[in-house]
C-alpha cells in the first residue's frame, strides 16, 4: 500500500533542542537583589546611626580590624547570590528534565502506534506474495489439474504414492461403489495429494515464478487431511515473520530419520531430543516472549504443533527414511523444530 504513510519512530530532536534563553533577570535575582540592598541599607543604617565609623576612628582600628569589617558586611551578599545561583541551576536543571520526559513520552507512543499499523497494515511479504500468484494459478487451474490427471507411471514412486493412509472402505464396498457414492463431500472424491505434493507444499513456494510450488500448496489446502496443517503452518510463518523470525535463516542441526519415526510412535524426552535442533538464540529468545505475551501467537502455535503432530504421525506409517529427512527440510518443519523446543514437546 503505497499510499499509507507509517508514522515515523524516530526522536524529534527539536524536543530535545536548548530551550529559547530565558530574561537574564528572573524572580531568582529580583529576590536577590533586593535582599542585597536591604542588607546593605541596614547597615549604613547602623554604621551612621550607630556612630560606627567614628568609635572605629577613635579605637584606631588596624588592617585586621577594617577585613572584618569589610567580612561582615560582603559576606552575606555573596553568600545570598551564590544561594541564588544555585537555585537557578536547579530551576534549569528542572526544566530540562521535563523537556527530556516529554520528548520519550513521544516517541514511546509513536512507536507504540507505529507497531500497531504495521499489525493492521500491510500484509508481510510472504502472504503478498502468495495473494500475488493465487490470482495467476486461478487461470491456470484447469491445465494444471489435466496436466496431474494423466501423469503416467514413469514418474518417481514419491510422486505417484499417497501421502497419508488412505481410510480404510466399508466392508463389501468396491472401488467404483467408492467413487460414485451419493453424499459423500467433493473433497472425498479428490485424488489424495501425493507424497512429493505435501513436502513442496509443507516448503510453501520459493518464489512468485514456482507454479509447481503454488500449484502443490493449492492442492494441499483442498485436502481435508492436510489442509488444516498447512492453513496453520502458514498462519505460523506469518506471525514470526513479524518479529523477523524467517525460516531460511534457521541452521538446525539435522535429526536422523530413526528419531523422527520415534517421535510420531509416542516417545518422548530424550530419545526425541534431537529434534530441538534449533541453536539460534535470538529466535529462540523473541518466539519465548511472544509465547508468554500474545495469546493469539500462543493460540496459533499449539494449534499448529497439534495439526503437525498428527498428521505427521500418519505420514511416517508409509514414507520412506528419505522421504522424512526431505520433509524435516521444509520451512513447516523448522518451524515445528522452533516452536517444539520453546515449548519443552521434545522434553
Amino acid at each position: 500500500m503505497p499510499d499509507q504513510k507509517e508514522p515515523s519512530a524516530r526522536l524529534d530532536l527539536a524536543s530535545l533542542a536548548p530551550a529559547q534563553s530565558k530574561p537574564a533577570i528572573t524572580a531568582i535575582e529580583v529576590i536577590a537583589l533586593s535582599l542585597s540592598l536591604l542588607w546593605l541599607i541596614a547597615i549604613l543604617f547602623l554604621f551612621f546611626t550607630l556612630d560606627l565609623g567614628e568609635s572605629l576612628a577613635q579605637s584606631g582600628g588596624t588592617g585586621l580590624g577594617m577585613i572584618m569589617i569589610l567580612l561582615a558586611v560582603f559576606l552575606p551578599i555573596a553568600l545570598i547570590w551564590v544561594a541564588a545561583s544555585v537555585a537557578r541551576t536547579a530551576r534549569v536543571m528542572r526544566d530540562e528534565a521535563d523537556r527530556l520526559q516529554g520528548a520519550i513520552a513521544a516517541m514511546r507512543e509513536t512507536v507504540v502506534e507505529q507497531n500497531r499499523s504495521a499489525s493492521r497494515g500491510v500484509k508481510p511479504e510472504v502472504e503478498k506474495k502468495i495473494d500475488e500468484i493465487a490470482q495467476v494459478a486461478k487461470h491456470t487451474e484447469t491445465a494444471l489439474v489435466s496436466f496431474a490427471s494423466r501423469r503416467g507411471m514413469d514418474m518417481p514412486v514419491s510422486e505417484r504414492k499417497a501421502a497419508l493412509p488412505t481410510p480404510p472402505r466399508a466392508p463389501g464396498q468396491t472401488e467404483d461403489q467408492t467413487s460414485l457414492a451419493l453424499g459423500v463431500p467433493s473433497e472425498d472424491l479428490r485424488e489424495p495429494i501425493s507424497v512429493s505434493e505435501f513436502i513442496r507444499a509443507a516448503n510453501f513456494p520459493e518464489t512468485t515464478e514456482d507454479r509447481e510450488g503454488f500449484r502443490a500448496l493449492r492442492l494441499a489446502l483442498e485436502d481435508r487431511n492436510v489442509g488444516p496443517l498447512i492453513r496453520s503452518a502458514q498462519d505460523m510463518l506469518t506471525l514470526m515473520s513479524e518479529d523477523g523470525i524467517y525460516m531460511d535463516d534457521l541452521r538446525p542441526d539435522r535429526a536422523k530419520p530413526e528419531v523422527w519415526r520415534r517421535f510420531a510412535e509416542g516417545e518422548r524426552g530424550r530419545a526425541v531430543s534431537a529434534l530441538g535442533g534449533i541453536r539460534d538464540r535470538s529466535c529462540l529468545a523473541l518466539t519465548a516472549a511472544r509465547m508468554k505475551s500474545d495469546p493469539i501467537f500462543r493460540d496459533t502455535a499449539h494449534h499448529f504443533l497439534r495439526h503437525f503432530d498428527k498428521t505427521f504421525a500418519a505420514f511416517a506409517e508409509q514414507a520412506s527414511d528419505e522421504e522424512i529427512a526431505k520433509l524435516a527440510e521444509t520451512r513447516s518443519a523448522r518451524a515445528f523444530m522452533l516452536l517444539g523446543r520453546v515449548t519443552r514437546t521434545f522434553e
